[in-house]
């Protein structure tokens, strides 16, 4: 790969190739032609295809973790999307992943706090999670009122699962590169006993990024009885204990300069072994009870209790009075000296002659551009015995720290399905959960110094050593933090649920249609364990409680054209209570809620054409949603205040819509040809108000975020495949060429504060702002394939399989990223603008590149 300078821009050498198709399989899913569920379908997936959507996920603190997973048996476009355009982290109708609900023998399992489902909790249980079934938007079913982005229930029962055992060896250059399997499933003796057990080890010493590396243990174990008079009871507990450490952004003159697009600047050498300062452990060992009773042939009530305890810590390098220790801190980078991107009076030979010096140095070693940990700790050692006179003076000058998010989750939900006639079924439940998310830090490694003190060295430049704002508890001042101690921050977020739904289904005539709703209710409140010198009065023990009665409802129906024919539409409406993670202006320091905090208000409809005969299954869908009255919660450095900043927006409208179509021909009886994509978009279609607050000041300021036309990001908005599926005599062979575009990166509010552009000087001769264009990340061609073949022995079945994705070894593909969050300029102590930088950060967003050629070879037998 070359990178180059050209013109003062960063530009890249792109590798041009030849695309040639070969033939390949993912699994039966693609073949399916007679009338199945969706379970049944899912049943019958291989498990490759769960390993390749897993590998690609990142389960990275840092990395989009959204990816929707949908299916439909009647959607080729749905039973595809998922797995098909994993490895650019794909949203299904670029929905936010807590519009996807997720649940597990009927009770729910995405965050309470956050909305959101962490695909980590259940890692490495693959085979457990095929026994599924998926509703989409406007699909009925019998576990919940499908929900915005669609809705899967994992059934958990050990006798559900596949009598037999399995064992599977993989090895990949992945986020793992090793990964061994073995499960064992009994299915139901003559006893009415079942039992099923398995564990999953993943590993890899180095990942395909550098300085990471990946150590995880999965288990699964239930039990399940069955009595003859229509009763069973199962219990089933899993968990995937998880080290693993992770990859940071990066701007292009930084993977230029490295020569290398995945380049990682979270690690360095110590005493010359790799350390990376950004580890994830993650463990949430859960456990669920469901209860069983067929009342009559025609009703049925199924009550599941579940339990969970999530412990997530995630550490990072910190420093106080010092310099950044971040080698591609912005300061170290060579467009820091010299401007690059045009004509500049301080483009000085001097200045050229810096911009070349850092380069050299850039490129000289592999040390210069990472983490220099051996010395951080000299730098430690020698403040050890400084003689200042301040309680702080000797405290740690870089030091890593470690935030936990803890999690006891507690939830019971009952159905109750009744059969009323051979074509009108009638489903209801009641789901309760409680959730209380401790979070906190704690000092991991001072890294060779003797001391740290529980002060806000943030606010020191602002007030005194002895002001009481500069501490972060005052019922403990000036506390002294030893490794393993907390520090900075220590809250609960307590959040209670309570659902009410109903789902009706009819046949009537050619006419296949549901009626759903639901009343919601919640509440959170915040309990702080730290008395902020800042909030004094407002932070320590709890705050109020914000209670919100919700509901909604959605109508579906599927009309039988005749001859294959189908239309299907839909049309929803619901208010949606704020996720507790943007509920509170800053949760780390106070107990105040976000000012004018209201439920979401979603609309959702769709309308549908589907085809089908012996040869041909199409379909193509119209949808078109919008959001109002949404939350949204950042913080980070903001320049023009000098200070952290906790940001509220509110009041935010969305927009999404787009078409989106599937084909599957069959060419022959062991041929198929398919393809799928969508044209789509999700935009904010208003400004915001923002609020945010100065961590250092204490202070509120209330402006307006001119973030009309921004769009969601992290996700393609356009993507398209074409793919050729061979399957014959045990072999399953599949080639797939699928196309992103349109993927914008994550915006950054503050540059597009009214103040922050009359400050920059964004501002038009009829006083209208020139608001930012959102950065964006290429997109482009990405060919992956696999080759299998499956072959019957006396006892058992052997299979052999072999997934290679980006075969054409692209990397220009953009899967993600962010806008710098930092001014290009510097202002003064009344806010004006002082003067402007030599680097811009406007033009160097940090991007996350898709993975060059990976794949992964497995062999399983099952017996």
């Amino acid at each position: 790969m070359q990178i180059r300078i050209n013109n003062s821009n960063y530009t890249c050498m792109h590798n041009k190739a030849k695309i040639t198709l070969m033939a390949l399989c993912y699994s039966p899913l693609v073949l399916a032609q007679t009338p199945k569920t969706e379970q049944t379908v899912a049943g019958q997936m291989d498990d490759n295809a769960f390993t390749f959507t897993e590998a690609q996920l990142g389960e990275d603190d840092d990395m989009s973790q959204n990816v929707t997973i949908v299916n439909s048996n009647n959607n080729i476009y749905a039973s595809q999307v998922g797995y098909l355009f994993s490895p650019t982290r794909f949203r299904y109708r670029a929905f936010n992943q807590k519009y996807n609900e997720v649940f597990i023998n009927g009770a729910p399992q995405n965050d309470m706090e956050s909305g959101q489902f962490r695909f980590s909790t259940i890692g490495g249980l693959n085979r457990y999670t095929r026994n599924v079934d998926y509703a989409l938007p406007f699909e009925s079913n019998s576990f919940a009122v499908p929900a915005m982005a669609g809705s899967n229930n994992y059934d958990f029962r050990a006798g559900s699962m596949g009598a037999g055992n399995y064992l599977s060896l993989g090895g990949a250059n992945r986020n793992y590169v090793l990964r061994g399997m073995y499960t064992y499933a009994s299915g139901f003796n003559a006893k009415g006993w079942a039992f099923a057990g398995g564990i999953t080890y993943r590993w890899a010493n180095r990942g395909y990024v550098e300085g990471t590396f990946y150590n995880a243990l999965s288990y699964f174990l239930g039990v399940q009885k069955k009595w003859n008079n229509g009763h069973s009871l199962s219990f089933t507990t899993w968990g995937n204990p998880t080290e693993r450490s992770t990859q940071g952004a990066a701007t292009d003159e930084t993977y230029w300069l490295a020569n290398d697009y995945y380049y990682n600047p979270y690690w360095g050498y110590q005493n010359g072994k790799k350390r990376n300062s950004r580890v994830v452990h993650d463990f949430s060992p859960s456990a669920i009870l469901t209860w069983d009773w067929d009342i009559s042939d025609k009703l049925k009530l199924t009550t599941s209790a579940f339990g969970k305890y999530g412990m997530y810590k995630s550490t990072k390098l910190n420093y106080s009075n010092a310099e950044n220790p971040q080698p591609d801190y912005w300061k170290n980078l060579p467009s820091s000296y010299f401007n690059v991107w045009g004509d500049d009076v301080r483009n000085t030979d001097y200045a050229l002659a810096e911009w070349q010096r850092s380069v050299n140095w850039w490129q000289a070693s592999k040390q210069n551009r990472q983490i220099n940990w051996d010395a951080l700790y000299a730098a430690n050692r020698a403040n050890n015995s400084s003689t200042g006179s301040e309680i702080n003076s000797r405290d740690a000058l870089y030091y890593v720290q470690a935030k936990h998010n803890n999690a006891l989750v507690f939830s019971l939900a009952s159905t109750l399905k009744a059969q009323l006639s051979a074509k009108q079924t009638l489903v209801g439940g009641l789901i309760l959960g409680q959730n209380r998310g401790h979070h906190y830090q704690t000092m991991e490694d001072l890294l060779g110094a003797a001391t740290y003190h529980n002060i806000n060295t943030y606010a020191l430049g602002t007030y005194g050593i002895n002001d009481d704002r500069v501490q972060y508890d005052l019922n403990n001042r000036n506390g002294v933090v030893g490794e393993g101690d907390k520090f900075g921050y220590d809250y609960q977020i307590e959040v209670r649920k309570g659902t009410l739904w109903a789902n009706y289904t009819e046949d009537f005539g050619n006419v296949h249609y549901f009626l759903a709703g639901k009343l919601n209710y919640d509440d959170m409140r915040r309990k702080g364990y730290m008395r902020n010198g800042m909030f004094a009065d407002n932070s320590y023990g709890h705050s109020g409680l914000a209670k919100f009665l919700t509901g909604g409802m959605k109508f579906g129906a599927n009309i039988d054209l005749h001859h294959g024919q189908v239309l299907t539409l839909g049309i929803g409406y619901e208010h949606r209570a704020p996720d507790a993670s943007t509920a509170f202006v800053s949760p780390e320091m106070n107990n105040d809620f976000v000012r004018n905090l209201q439920s979401e208000r979603i609309f959702s409809s769709e309308l549908g054409y589907q085809y089908q005969n012996s040869w041909l299954h199409a379909n193509v869908n119209a949808y078109y949603s919008n959001t109002n009255h949404g939350t949204e919660w950042q913080n980070f450095y903001f320049d023009d205040v000098n200070s952290f900043t906790y940001v509220s927006m509110t009041g935010i409208k969305k927009s999404y819509y787009g078409v989106e179509a599937g084909l599957n021909v069959k060419v022959t009886s062991f041929l198929d040809f398919k393809a799928l994509g969508t044209i789509s978009d999700a935009k904010y279609t208003n400004n915001a108000d923002v609020v945010y607050m100065s961590s250092t000041k204490a202070t509120y300021t209330r402006e307006m975020v001119y973030n009309k036309g921004m769009r969601e990001s992290g996700t393609p908005l356009t993507a398209t495949s074409l793919g050729l599926s061979f399957h014959q005599g045990g072999w399953f062979v599949d080639l797939n060429a699928n196309w992103y575009d349109r993927i914008y990166l994550s915006y950054s509010p503050c540059l597009r504060y009214g103040s922050s552009m009359t400050t920059a000087g964004l501002v038009d001769n009829n006083g209208d702002y020139e608001v930012p264009d959102q950065a964006k990340g290429h997109g482009g061609w990405m060919i992956d394939g696999s080759i299998g073949k499956s072959i019957r022995l006396k006892h058992g079945q052997l299979n052999f399989n072999l997934m290679v994705t980006n075969i054409l070894n692209n990397q220009h593909i953009v899967t993600g990223g962010y806008e710098q969050s930092r001014s290009s300029y510097t202002v003064n102590s009344e806010g004006q603008l002082n003067n402007t930088r030599v680097y811009n950060f406007q033009k160097n967003p940090k991007k996350y590149y898709a993975f060059g050629t990976n794949g992964m070879f497995q062999v399983s037998y099952r017996f």
